[in-house]
């Protein structure tokens, strides 16, 4: 047995993550550059904290409580669009929860909770096919965006909203992609396209 680095970007990103709270919450330095705030500032951290607040966590229970998902179900969506499309759709998750968050709230925004919801969208939507929505993605949106809606009306918005938004941002992805069929295929899809040779 050997342990293999299976997901690339996924371990990747964890252990930013990691390295980023050490840096910001034990020794107390380069927290402005991973945090969002509600208001433009200009220069290099704005533009910067577009996208790097997806790897700032608030302290270790935020980072746990974010990577537990991550880990889980990030391997899959990686090993299904590959890791540049998921770079991509990591990308677009922090700047559209960026602009959102400069539009519409005054607070600071950072962690991987949009991406989180992201990944799980798209978890669910894997296997969509010939114009088919499975079950699972519509439990999927009822159970998490429904959740996420309903506690927005609490004082936690920025945070709630932010997680909607990375749910959108997966759906929209995951419904493109799976009508452009540009989505790696699988061991599994390729050995089923060369049995559909010899039938």
């Amino acid at each position: 047995m050997k342990i293999t680095f299976n997901s690339p970007l996924i371990l990747a990103f964890s252990f930013v993550c990691v390295i980023v709270l050490i840096f910001t919450y034990y020794l107390g330095m380069f927290e402005p550059y991973f945090v969002t705030s509600g208001r433009w500032g200009g220069g290099f951290a704005a533009y910067f904290t577009l996208f790097s607040h997806v790897v700032g966590h608030a302290n270790l229970d935020h980072l746990i409580g974010n990577l537990s998902f991550i880990l889980l179900i990030g391997p899959i969506v990686e090993k299904h669009y590959g890791s540049k499309l998921l770079l991509i759709m990591i990308l677009t998750t922090a700047l559209a929860t960026s602009v959102f968050n400069l539009l519409f709230f005054n607070s600071g925004l950072l962690g991987a909770s949009g991406i989180v919801f992201m990944l799980i969208i798209l978890t669910s939507m894997i296997n969509i096919k010939h114009k088919e929505i499975p079950l699972t993605f519509i439990l999927v949106v009822i159970i998490f965006i429904g959740k996420e809606i309903l506690n927005s009306f609490s004082s936690d918005q920025v945070a709630q909203f932010a997680h909607i938004i990375g749910g959108i941002v997966g759906g929209i992805f995951g419904f493109l992609l799976a009508k452009s069929d540009k989505a790696t295929p699988t061991s599994q899809d390729k050995k089923d396209s060369l049995t559909g040779l010899y039938e």
